[in-house]
């Protein structure tokens, strides 16, 4: 035996990181939202003499708190190994979780305001195994660590040898795949401010109204100013009360152009928080988006978990022909979101690129369209018959405003019977484009690939007249489209069935 072989091999102490001590900085910031949930404890203190315990009291809370962050810090680390990333947490109970790259479906990086003042992103691990509860994340690392990260595991999962990650962002490799990305859609300030002004929203002075309710009844000052009476005794005072009797409509149209402004207002303000520098780009495997002011966040839609294309627009930007694209995937967008906004405000030759990529078109303009049957509207105008009703009988009563029961009963008639006309579907050669919608229309592109089962429904309205309803079952889901083809000929639905089937049978 040689004297080499006789020495025994010393394996290497696994290189255990830690997350960002910037964690703790964070922890601070979430301290606000978790206050507010100990002011009724400071209240109760206040509300029973002790105001000597509430100064005591607030430090502990704090003490606590960090001191609760800090272990918890101290007591998670991760590994990131040739083919996996392990993450142990927990301070009392110990967590240790094995996460394989071929199990990761996307890294996603975000950043609040916070975390692009620290240089620090928090790192998503999706893994597809259902529910939220299943992923796991990286609060807080080096930004450049983040990539690195994200980097490595897309290198691996491309077949490519790649540097894995570390915690020092100035030792992160370059990029194997963003040389290849391609830009499919871009949104810059002149864009925004157009979407802002389609995106007219009066949630502001909703939110306005609210902060008004709730201040008046705790600080010792209320905002009675802005009631109107006031501002008449105001006008009073200096005399000009009768001239703003005599000159109504001067405050009927400064009223208008108020909330004009306020909501053109909202609407700028929410498109630029949301799509700043708006980014969209195609990977090898992947669409991925980056957006956002406060919050930049930096996800991956994978092509081949795409089910479904959803364009939506509105009755009025139609007419300018501005369009919305979303995805649904497997691939969930965020707990607020189950489809991904790919293209939040384009016109439709800038949208055909980015279906063009999934596999996804849109129907010619010579489709051949076929609509669904009137019957669909029963439902409005059976409100609509209950709306008039009772507002007769309220009428009976000697109850003037009564009328608008008919009036609201006409306008709900009148709309159902409008909006059933707009329900229209159409098969192409391997997907079903269905339309519907007056005010904000919405297309939904389905291909056969995505369907997974197909319900044909009738019942004793739709039976009589040989009608049915086709019900496609997609996985991910939608927050923006049913996947159904109402009230058509029961032979349609069964040959479109059929036809679906059949095309999926051959794959």
């Amino acid at each position: 035996m040689s004297e080499a072989a006789a020495i025994p091999t010393v394996e290497a102490e696994p290189d255990w990181q830690r997350l960002h001590p910037a964690t703790l900085a964070l922890a601070v910031v979430e301290l606000g939202p978790r206050s507010l949930q100990f002011l009724p404890a400071v209240a109760a203190l206040g509300f029973t003499g002790n105001w000597v315990w509430i100064v005591p009291a607030i430090g502990a809370f704090l003490l606590i708190s960090l001191a609760a962050a800090w272990f918890q810090w101290l007591r998670f680390r991760f590994l990131v190994g040739d083919d996996e990333v392990v993450i142990e947490s927990g301070v009392f109970s110990r967590q240790h979780r094995t996460i394989p790259f071929d199990r990761i479906q996307d890294v996603s990086i975000e950043q609040g305001l916070v975390s692009r003042a620290l240089g620090i992103a928090k790192v998503g691990f999706e893994t597809g195994a259902g529910g939220k509860e299943n992923d796991a994340s990286l609060d807080a690392i080096a930004l450049g660590a983040a990539q690195a990260l994200r980097t490595t595991i897309r290198a691996h999962r491309s077949g490519v040898v790649a540097a894995p990650a570390t915690d020092d962002a100035s030792e992160s490799p370059k990029a194997a795949g963003p040389a290849d990305d391609r830009l499919l859609f871009a949104m810059g300030p002149g864009r925004l401010l157009i979407a802002g002004l389609f995106n007219f929203s009066l949630a502001a002075l909703a939110v306005v109204g609210a902060g008004m309710q709730f201040f008046d009844n705790l600080l010792p000052f209320d905002f009675n100013i802005f009631n109107p009476m006031d501002w008449i005794d105001i006008a009073e005072d200096y005399g000009l009360d009768q001239w703003l009797l005599a000159h109504r409509w001067i405050a009927a149209v400064g009223g208008i152009v108020s909330l004009l402004l306020i909501g053109f207002a909202s609407g700028i303000v929410t498109m630029v928080f949301a799509n700043w520098a708006f980014r969209l780009t195609r990977e090898p495997r992947a669409l991925r988006r980056t957006r956002g002011l406060t919050t930049r966040t930096d996800v991956a839609v994978p092509v081949k978990r795409v089910q479904a294309a959803i364009l939506v627009t509105g009755w009025f930007r139609q007419r300018f022909g501005w369009h919305e694209l979303r995805l649904q995937s497997l691939a969930s967008d965020g707990e607020k979101e189950r489809d991904h906004q790919v293209v939040p405000f384009g016109k439709l030759e800038e949208v055909d690129p980015v279906l063009a990529e999934v596999a996804i078109a849109r129907p010619d303009a010579d489709a051949p369209w076929q609509h669904s049957h009137r019957i669909i509207a029963l439902g409005g105008l059976v409100g609509a018959l209950a709306a008039i009703a009772g507002g007769l009988v309220a009428v009976s009563l000697g109850q003037p405003l009564g009328w608008f029961g008919p009036l609201g009963g006409v306008l709900i008639g009148a709309g159902s019977l409008i909006g059933a006309r707009f329900h229209r579907w159409t098969a192409m050669d391997d997907q079903v484009a269905i339309r519907r919608g007056l005010w904000k229309p919405k297309m939904t592109l389905l291909p056969h690939a995505s369907v997974q089962s197909i319900d044909l429904k009738t019942d004793f309205i739709l039976r009589p007249l040989g009608l049915a309803t086709l019900v496609f079952g997609v996985p991910g889901g939608s927050s923006l489209a049913s996947h159904e083809i109402p009230a058509i000929p029961i032979e349609t639905a069964r040959g479109l069935r059929d036809r679906i089937l059949a095309a999926r049978g051959r794959r």
